[in-house]
């Protein structure tokens, strides 16, 4: 991958999506729940928990310090 993407901002949508603005101005949609697996994860899928995610300045994380790489929300979110 050149690209090496950035998250500038998130907004929760709804169920597990958030939809997502990169560096470069793309938007794409990540459906997170398939992500949510192992120890870290796991408070995450209360909802309520999960919708607590905050942009860290390169992706986005929670607040019990689980995150998801920047690159796997672009390759693998739904362009919009």
């Amino acid at each position: 991958m050149q690209y090496m993407p950035v998250v500038v901002d998130a907004e929760y949508l709804s169920d597990y999506k958030i939809k997502l603005t990169f560096d470069n101005g793309e938007k794409r949609i990540a459906d997170c729940w398939k992500w949510l697996h192992g120890e870290v994860f796991e408070p995450l899928k209360d909802k309520q928990y999960f919708q607590r995610f905050f942009v860290d300045g390169w992706s986005i994380s929670w607040p019990n310090g689980a995150d998801i790489a920047p690159e796997t929300l672009y390759e693998e979110g739904e362009i919009i």
